[in-house]
C-alpha cells in the first residue's frame, strides 16, 4: 500500500518523464534561431538535459521571401560552428561556402541568384561540447522587386580626370534620397563630390572642377535592402576604387578646325581636324571620353540620318555623347583636296586622318593612344548649341549651383 509521499513521488517522476520527452520534441524542429537540447549532463551523467548556450542565427529568416543575395549567412554567439549546407531548394545544388577562422561566422563563397529557393541547415557546439541547430528555407528577393544600379567606371580602372560616376537604375527610383544617400563617393584629394539625378534612373556623381590628377576615388554602394520604390529594394553592397590618371583636355576650335592637346598643363600636339558640316554641326561644350574602339561601325540610320553613309570599319573611334558623336580617324577623305585643319566636312563627329585598318602612324592613331576614357574634348565656336549634360558623360556644363540642385541630399 502506497504512502502519501510515496504517491507524491511517483507523481513527480511522471512529470519528470513528460518534460524529458517535451525537450525531446522541442529538440526535433528547427528554425532560423533555433536551440537543440544534448540529453547528456556533463555534471551528473546525463540524469538531466542541458540546453547548449551556443546561440545560432541564420540572416534570412525561415520563410522569408525577400532574403538578400549579398548578406545572407550564419552567425553564432557562446559556441563555435561545427557545419554549414546550404543548398537550393527543389534542386539540391551546394552553395559553396565557407566558415571563419574563429568558427563565429559562415557565408557564401558567390553573391546569391535572385528570385531563387534555397535551404541553410547550421550546427554548432558551444565551450561543454553541447550541441545546438537551425535551419532556414527562404527565397532571395525577386528581380521584379528588387532593383540593380549599372555603373562606371569599374573598379580597378584608370581614368581622365573628366571622369563621372555614374549610375543608371533598371528601375524607377522614386525614393531618391534613400538611394542617394546609401551611395557615397570620395576622394583621396579631398575634392567636395555632389550627386545629381538626371530623371528617375540615372545618377551621377562629380566634384566642381574636374578630378585631381592622380587622385583616387573611393565609391561605396550600400543598397542592400535600400526602398528605392513602393516594394522595391536594392541588392548591392560593395566598394569600388578607381584612380584618375594624368590631366588631358584637349580643345577643339571650329574656327581653324584645329584640336590643341593639352597634358598637364603643357601643350602636346595641335591636330588638324574636320569637324561637321554646315548642315550637320558639331555640338559645343565640353564631352568625355565614355568608350574607345581600334575600330567600329558607324550607320546614319542609327542616328535618324537616313541612309547617307554605312562605313563598317570607322578606325579609332572615341564615343563623347550618346546620340553618336565620337571623334574619330577618317580614310575616306578627298586625298586631293584633305579637309583636315581647313573645313568641317562630317556628319558632326570630329575627324582626323587615318588609314584603312586602323594601322600606320597616324594622327588619328596617336590621338587614341594617348587617350583615356574620361579625358575630355571641349569643342568651341561652332554654330550649333551645347551638347546636353546628360547626352553621355557631360554633366560639367551645369554650373556648379545647378548641379548641387540636383541633388536628393
Amino acid at each position: 500500500m502506497a504512502t502519501p509521499d510515496n504517491t507524491a513521488r511517483r507523481a513527480l517522476g511522471a512529470c519528470a518523464a513528460l518534460m524529458v520527452g517535451a525537450l525531446t520534441l522541442t529538440a526535433c524542429g528547427g528554425s532560423a534561431n533555433a536551440d537543440s537540447k544534448n540529453g547528456k549532463d556533463a555534471e551528473n551523467g546525463g540524469s538531466s538535459a542541458k540546453t547548449s548556450t551556443a546561440k545560432l542565427v541564420i540572416s534570412a529568416k525561415d520563410g522569408s521571401t525577400d532574403a538578400s543575395i549579398n548578406a545572407t549567412g550564419v552567425k553564432v554567439s557562446d559556441g563555435k560552428l561545427t557545419d554549414v549546407k546550404m543548398t537550393v531548394s527543389g534542386t539540391g545544388a551546394a552553395v559553396p561556402g565557407a566558415i571563419s577562422a574563429d568558427g563565429s561566422s559562415w557565408k557564401p563563397k558567390e553573391q546569391l541568384e535572385r528570385g531563387t529557393k534555397y535551404q541553410i541547415s547550421a550546427t554548432a557546439k558551444d565551450s561543454s561540447g553541447r550541441t545546438s541547430a537551425a535551419n532556414s528555407i527562404f527565397t532571395t528577393v525577386t528581380s521584379s522587386n528588387s532593383f540593380i544600379g549599372t555603373y562606371t567606371p569599374d573598379n580597378g580602372t584608370t581614368v581622365g580626370v573628366g571622369m563621372p560616376v555614374s549610375f543608371n537604375f533598371d528601375k524607377v527610383i522614386s525614393d531618391k534620397k534613400a538611394v542617394q544617400s546609401h551611395i557615397t563617393v570620395s576622394s583621396s584629394s579631398g575634392q567636395q563630390v555632389v550627386g545629381h539625378w538626371f530623371g528617375a534612373q540615372r545618377l551621377d556623381f562629380r566634384p566642381e572642377e574636374y578630378w585631381k590628377a592622380g587622385s583616387k576615388v573611393t565609391m561605396k554602394i550600400d543598397l542592400d535592402g535600400v526602398e528605392g520604390a513602393n516594394g522595391v529594394y536594392g541588392v548591392q553592397k560593395k566598394t569600388v576604387t578607381f584612380t584618375i590618371g594624368r590631366s588631358q583636355v584637349s580643345t577643339v576650335d571650329v574656327n581653324t578646325q584645329t584640336m590643341t592637346v593639352v597634358r598637364d598643363g603643357k601643350t602636346l600636339r595641335k591636330v588638324p581636324i574636320s569637324a561637321g558640316s554646315p548642315d550637320h554641326t558639331t555640338y559645343n561644350g565640353q564631352m568625355v571620353i565614355s568608350e574607345k574602339f581600334t575600330q567600329t561601325r558607324m550607320n546614319s540610320r542609327t542616328v535618324g540620318l537616313g541612309g547617307e553613309y554605312d562605313i563598317p570599319d570607322v578606325p579609332h573611334a572615341m564615343r563623347l555623347t550618346t546620340s553618336g558623336t565620337f571623334i574619330h580617324g577618317n580614310y575616306w577623305y578627298n586625298k586631293g583636296n584633305p579637309p583636315f585643319g581647313r573645313e568641317g566636312t562630317s556628319h558632326g563627329c570630329v575627324g582626323m586622318a587615318d588609314v584603312q585598318g586602323a594601322q600606320g602612324d597616324t594622327t588619328a592613331k596617336w590621338f587614341y593612344d594617348n587617350s583615356l576614357i574620361g579625358d575630355v574634348v571641349t569643342v568651341e565656336n561652332s554654330p550649333d548649341k551645347t551638347v546636353s549634360p546628360d547626352n553621355g558623360l557631360n554633366g560639367w556644363n551645369l554650373s556648379w549651383s545647378a548641379w548641387a540642385a540636383g541633388s536628393a541630399v
